[in-house]
């Protein structure tokens, strides 16, 4: 994959695993990297399931990002029109909400499987992409391997499975 020269959307699974893997610096220096308020919050809020090895400060968090975007709830039921029969976390959902507002180059990192068959269904495959991608494109070696969902591999895999899915299911 060439490197993206846009903005890079960012869900909560990605944050989470970037700060899991040391690679968060490496991910929004070398992009700019968004995401919206529900992502942020959801940093924020299972910290007892995930413990002390993933803490996201949100100060930091909020510093490091180009921007944090507010969905207002009129866009995310815009959305669930479109995505008739897609449960989307409520991150997920205001992160494909504020993606549809946009009009400039960007690709969305998320490796959920209702968002990516989201984006399938919206017509955004091509904007879809895999940490993995994006990390090998800032010269990113972290020492600790990213887990399954987020490599090149997964992501290819997961697409070409939701791609016949959506092509089989009436809309």
């Amino acid at each position: 994959m060439a490197r993206h020269q846009g903005t890079v959307l960012v869900d909560t699974n990605v944050i989470l695993e970037t700060y899991r893997t040391g690679s968060w610096r490496s991910l929004a220096g070398g992009y700019p990297v968004e995401t919206v308020e529900d992502c942020v919050a959801e940093t924020q809020a299972g910290f007892q399931r995930r413990g002390s090895a993933i803490r996201v400060i949100e100060g930091e968090l909020r510093n490091s990002l180009k921007a944090v975007h507010a969905v207002e709830n009129r866009e995310r039921a815009a959305l669930a029109i479109r995505i008739t029969g897609i449960t989307l976390d409520r991150g997920e959902a205001s992160l494909w909400a504020h993606a549809l507002s946009r009009t400039d180059a960007w690709v969305l990192c998320g490796p959920d499987r209702a968002s990516l068959r989201c984006g399938v269904r919206l017509g955004f495959r091509q904007r879809l992409v895999s940490l993995e991608d994006l990390l090998d494109n800032v010269g990113n070696r972290s020492r600790t391997t990213l887990r399954p969902a987020y490599t090149r591999r997964w992501h290819k895999r997961v697409i070409g499975e939701l791609l016949l899915m959506e092509k089989d299911e009436p809309i």
